[in-house]
């Protein structure tokens, strides 16, 4: 039995590479041949078509579209990255089984989903969230680095001015964080209607960014857009004589148009308000209403370790720096470090209660918690979900509750405790380290107490004839 297949995640991180592990893994055990094609940052362990044609089925478990032309004609199981990731085992004893396979037909995705229901709101948002990250990460690092040359970035005139800072704060901070909300609209509409979206959504993005609406009118700009195009670009038939004429001239011009008039007329003004408020209400936060919104933040990050429920609340609190509130993205950062970083202690201090290769990987989560990468605690949480959540949940919510409780602000959105080192990047470094300390020990300390001893394997008696 042979079987081929593809894992993507919309960020192309973590999930990607752990479905493919999982399922190889998984089939090995079996005894099947497998082998995955990894979509992630770059496109590695690429199949050959001779590879694609010889097996039996394909399993992609994906969470974005993804070319289908090459496996035409093939039996195909679809399903989510995390779902691989926990269920290996059923999701090959389905394709074995020819459960819920289907067929790809066209060189075209099909704007499905993994588990084969029509994309919705979600989805498309998580392909926004993709296109988005990079100029975020980039964008904000690059401005956190501006504050090691020069205290005054911004103001050639002043005395203290560096130009190097100056520079970096103009590529990050001028340049590519100011394209976030553009890109991030722009991702949305393409995500809705394929290409034919990019334009407007970029052009509501835009709009968002430059009438106050902010992330969230980019959202919905995005979202507009997208649904915009797609009515005109898809569900509109012309005679053939004119149709790339139509594609080329009257969609971008039609959906431009209208979705600019809405988000001048009609979502701006609103979104812009209720985004000052907000911003308002959470610099106006006590340190007892801190505390809650950290253990808020803290519980979601940890709840599902980059799913949608973590997504959810960094990408808010990401938008929110467009704003000027920097304390909720220190607090998101905290408490994703502390799952990985909780669970790499716990390994040392309570040997007894882990496998072999479970403290193995507890190697690599001191790496992944300091360089913010929440997903290397999935593995633990998937083996033992019960103890291990809540464990990984209680930890998060100390940290990121400590977090907005005094106060702590990033300008850097990622990049772990190596932006610690950066002057002026984030404000109380000693208080942060604190909160990432007393969440990891937490989180250890809970898992050691709630999790069984591993039971040792009784040695096979082997019978001797003589």
């Amino acid at each position: 039995m042979k079987i081929v297949g593809v894992t993507a995640c919309p960020t192309g991180i973590a999930h990607t590479y752990m479905a493919a592990e999982k399922l190889m893994n998984t089939a090995e055990d079996l005894g099947y041949q497998i082998k995955m094609e990894t979509q992630g940052a770059k496109v590695e362990n690429v199949l050959t078509t001779e590879e694609i044609e010889q097996a039996d089925y394909v399993i992609l478990a994906i969470d974005k579209d993804i070319d289908l032309s090459r496996f035409t004609g093939k039996k195909i199981k679809r399903v989510s990255t995390s779902r691989a990731i926990k269920e290996a085992d059923r999701v090959l004893e389905e394709t074995l089984a020819e459960k819920g396979l289907t067929k790809a037909e066209s060189s075209k995705t099909d704007g499905n989903t993994s588990d084969g229901k029509k994309a919705g709101i979600y989805n498309h948002f998580m392909n926004g969230v993709n296109y988005m990250l990079p100029f975020v990460i980039a964008g904000g690092i690059l401005i956190a680095i501006s504050f090691a040359f020069g205290i005054d970035a911004s103001n050639p005139d002043s005395s203290s001015y560096n130009a190097i800072a100056g520079a970096f704060s103009k590529i990050g901070g001028d340049t590519a964080f100011a394209l976030m909300v553009p890109a991030l609209a722009a991702g949305i509409a393409s995500s809705i209607a394929g290409r034919a979206g990019f334009a407007p959504g970029l052009v509501a993005g835009t709009l968002a960014t430059a009438g106050g609406s902010g992330f969230l009118g980019g959202m919905i700009g995005g979202i507009l857009a997208g649904y915009l195009a797609h009515f005109f670009a898809n569900k509109i038939k012309v005679a053939k004589s004119i149709a790339s004429i139509y594609q080329l001239i009257v969609v971008p011009l039609a959906s431009i148009a209208i979705v600019g008039f809405a988000m001048v007329f009609i979502i701006d003004t609103p979104i812009s308000w209720l985004l000052e408020a907000l911003t308002g209400w959470l610099n106006g936060l006590g340190e007892t209403s801190g505390v809650l919104f950290g253990l808020l933040i803290g519980v979601m990050m940890a709840a599902d370790m980059g799913g949608p429920i973590n997504k959810s609340i960094s990408t808010f609190s990401i938008g929110l720096m467009t704003a000027g509130v920097n304390a909720p993205i220190a607090a998101c950062m905290a408490a994703g470090m502390v799952p990985p970083l909780g669970l790499a202690l716990a390994t040392l201090l309570f040997k007894n209660k882990f496998t072999t290769e479970e403290k193995t990987a507890g190697k690599s989560c001191w790496v992944l918690g300091a360089s913010y990468i929440t997903e290397g605690a999935i593995p633990f949480a998937v083996a033992d979900p019960l103890r291990v959540i809540p464990s990984l949940m209680a930890g998060s919510a100390t940290a990121a509750a400590i977090s907005m409780g005094a106060g702590v602000t990033s300008l850097a959105p990622h990049g772990g405790i190596w932006v610690m080192f950066i002057p002026s990047v984030i404000n109380h470094v000693f208080i942060y380290l604190l909160a990432i300390i007393l969440g990891s020990i937490v989180t250890a300390v809970m898992v050691g107490l709630l999790k069984r001893p591993i039971k040792k394997e009784k040695p096979i008696k082997q019978e001797v004839n003589v």
